[in-house]
């Protein structure tokens, strides 16, 4: 006999009333229709499937695409007395096989999975004898090969419909096209699905954007005037770090997060910033996925994300108690260039995966029609200097067989060797004198990378070989000593790349059978730079309503975003006359923003303005130090 929801969530969450599309979700799935769930980010998902699986007897298989995500579900499933285990990494066979026989005879109400589990055949055997009461699939828009995050893993999902036919199955996303909610549902095989949609609407949220080459400064005024939970997000990890430390400094309490913490660490910095130990936090995007903290008041991007659907989920994670909040994107010139330079020059083409294809069969000398299982060693770097072809293109080409099932390339493939000086520098200079043998490896590191003595930094073995014309191995024996002698940390990762051929050599036509889709796929990426650059630069249209028409809803203007709040344009009269003062200013000596607004008698959006109307005239540049000059 079902149990009541209304019963349970006040048992469980303390709760009488669900939110919006919770309880039209619940109901249908209780009455076993399959469901597709678009909800916005604090919007709830979660219990849209935690809720009827406690209504009914038996198990409720969840997948969810991070570890951090599943943990932190199991923990508060846990906390609340239900009994709830996940399946993680590092686990040994016979443990895997001890918590699947716990889900089969010791009422367990949820198994939480990663979708690479479903590969394995004691984990699909196990479901097939569970008692599966619903199959929910978390973050669902991975699936969709136009969902920004889309991971091909993800596909495996589909083979739950077989393994637990009589079970309806609830897909959840915060972030979806109509072209992505399609492909979910044609994914996963969903049975004439409800689709509930909630509005995306985040009326508490005021939008904004910021155009200053002085990102830093922009920053720390930004988070100078809060004294509330924010988050900082980052593309890369040495930026955590580096934005961190400037923030102490500045008197702003912050810590930061991203994927190459320990585990211990990971917990430490996340419960300093959940308790208000720490004011900020610094993180690469996957940060606050399942983190449920209502009171961030302040989401800020300090680069440009890679497309509107991660901008919007990342976004939202302001303001979920309710409470007036600010999303904000700084933005400066060199921004979009960066921005297309990471995202859309590296996606290889159809003709550059033919060539890839062609040279990897005559390096390994596979004549045409040949299968060959073996599995070879490659060496990104000696391959790609072979046949003079770029090694980032090569990497993301390897990337693009390995997802269409040409090649199965070793799961250490993305990972590469990093080190950090741990020495004081006057330390490594002694050590240098003192070991003659090592002294041109460490200089050529030195001058070769950035920050070495504060991030832990990825570097190149087999390039630092060539530019000294040594061994590869020799470099390695040097790090290895190194770290010995306590100068450096070192995580090492061989630059032999493990691949296989799944099927046999036939050139181009072996990539004709998946062109259109790469075609497809980087049109798509392209069409993510463009809208999210369109956003930036909009600066006509209310935020909000730009970004709920990208997904395909109307809205009144918000009232309280940059575009609604922005005083009328500047005078012309007025805006030569703050030009003319600028120029002054410069024809004395280059200036900061900082600077100009100090010495500038204007107001300083006026300034702002004045100076972004010089830069699209060409009449002032930006050097490499962040400061203005008259250009000659």
């Amino acid at each position: 006999m079902p149990i009541n929801p209304k019963d349970i969530l006040k048992k469980y969450w303390g709760f009488s009333d669900f939110k919006e599309s919770q309880e039209q979700v619940i109901s249908a799935i209780l009455d076993k229709k399959d469901v597709l769930a678009l909800l916005p980010t604090g919007g709830g998902k979660s219990l849209c499937f935690q809720i009827p699986a406690l209504s009914n007897d038996g198990i409720c298989i969840v997948i969810s695409p991070l570890i951090a995500l599943i943990k932190n579900q199991v923990d508060n499933l846990k906390k609340k007395g239900i009994k709830a285990l996940a399946l993680t990494g590092g686990i040994s066979q016979n443990e895997v096989i001890d918590l699947l026989d716990n889900c089969l005879y010791g009422n367990y109400k949820f198994l939480y999975l990663s979708p690479e589990r479903l590969q394995q055949d004691i984990v699909k055997n196990r479901i097939q004898e569970m008692n599966v009461n619903l199959i929910a699939i978390d973050e669902a828009h991975c699936i969709s090969q136009w969902g920004n995050d889309f991971r091909p893993s993800y596909l495996n999902c589909a083979v739950l419909r077989e393994l637990a036919p009589e079970a309806p199955i609830i897909a959840l996303t915060a972030t979806a096209t109509p072209l992505v909610a399609s492909d979910i549902i044609s994914n996963l095989n969903l049975e004439e699905p409800l689709i509930e949609k909630s509005s995306y609407a985040r009326e508490n949220i005021a939008f904004s954007v910021h155009w200053d080459e002085d990102k830093a400064y922009q920053l720390k005024e930004i988070l100078s005037q809060t004294k509330q939970s924010a988050i900082v997000y980052v593309r890369t990890r040495r930026l955590t770090n580096q934005l961190s430390n400037q923030l102490l400094q500045q008197n702003i309490s912050a810590t930061f997060f991203h994927g190459g913490l320990n585990k211990k660490d990971k917990e430490t910095r996340l419960q300093d910033w959940l308790n208000d130990k720490v004011q900020v936090m610094v993180a690469t995007n996957a940060f606050g996925m399942g983190i449920d903290k209502p009171d961030v008041s302040t989401v800020i991007h300090y680069q440009i994300p890679d497309s509107i659907e991660n901008y919007f989920q990342e976004a939202g994670r302001a303001g979920r108690n309710g409470e007036t909040s600010k999303a904000i994107v700084l933005v400066n010139n060199t921004d979009e260039n960066q921005l297309k330079k990471q995202f859309i020059s590296g996606l290889p083409t159809v003709s550059f995966l033919k060539i890839l294809y062609n040279k990897l069969n005559n390096y390994f000398q596979i004549s045409f029609g040949e299968s060959n299982t073996e599995t070879h060693q490659l060496n990104l770097n000696e391959f790609c200097n072979a046949y003079k072809l770029n090694t980032f293109m090569v990497y993301n080409g390897l990337r693009v067989l390995d997802q269409n099932s040409v090649v199965a390339l070793s799961e250490s493939f993305s990972k590469k060797t990093s080190i950090q000086f741990i020495a004081t520098k006057n330390q490594v200079f002694d050590y240098i004198d003192t070991y003659q043998k090592s002294a041109l490896v460490i200089q050529t590191i030195l001058r070769t990378y950035g920050g070495i003595f504060e991030y832990d930094t990825k570097i190149n073995t087999w390039s630092i070989a060539k530019k000294i014309n040594v061994p590869e191995s020799n470099i390695v024996k040097t790090l290895e000593q190194l770290k010995k002698d306590e100068i450096i940390t070192y995580n090492a990762q061989h630059n032999d790349i493990e691949l296989v051929f799944l099927v046999p050599r036939e050139d181009d036509r072996t990539i004709n059978l998946f062109s259109k889709k790469v075609e497809l796929l980087i049109e798509q990426k392209t069409k993510n730079i463009k809208a999210i650059l369109g956003y930036l630069k909009n600066d006509k249209v209310c935020r909000s309503q730009q970004l709920l028409t990208y997904f395909g809803e109307k809205r009144e203007k918000c009232g309280k975003c940059d575009v609604c709040t922005k005083k009328p344009d500047l005078a012309l009269e007025i805006l030569d006359l703050v030009k003319e003062a600028i120029g002054h200013q410069l024809k004395q000596k280059p200036q900061s923003s900082r600077e100009l607004i100090k010495n500038v008698l204007y107001k300083e959006e006026s300034i702002f303005i004045a100076i972004q109307s010089l830069l699209e005239e060409e009449k002032i540049e930006i050097t490499a130090t962040n400061e203005y000059k008259i250009v000659l």
